[in-house]
């Protein structure tokens, strides 16, 4: 439901109503009580979201998603630096082998 703004044209009483944009205007004034009410053409209100939430990025600056940009890629390029470190460091072939120790008997 949006605010319309009024003003009496008799004692220039000025306020804002907030309405249904099915309902009729007001033409009584609340202050002089004559029926000399008009409504104003507003230029509204702009939607401004505040706090956390779904919204919070939509209206982020170019400058910002730039940089958010730039910090992702290097942070990608680190992950697969790791990763292909981490995959060298388990394919190195190990030369631990056990003794074979069956069928000799332990000395005491």
């Amino acid at each position: 439901m949006p605010t319309y703004e009024y003003i009496c044209e008799n004692c220039g009483y000025e306020f804002e109503r907030f309405q249904s944009i099915t309902a009729r205007s007001l033409r009584k004034c609340p202050e002089c009580g004559k029926s000399t009410l008009k409504r104003l053409v507003g230029t509204g209100a702009g939607i401004i979201f505040k706090g956390s939430g779904f919204y919070q990025t939509d209206y982020r600056s170019k400058s910002y998603k730039e940089g958010e940009k730039n910090e992702k890629s290097s942070v990608d390029k680190d992950a697969a630096k790791k990763k292909t470190a981490d995959k060298s460091k388990d394919s190195k072939p190990t030369d631990k082998t056990r003794p074979d120790t069956k069928g000799k008997k332990k000395s005491a």
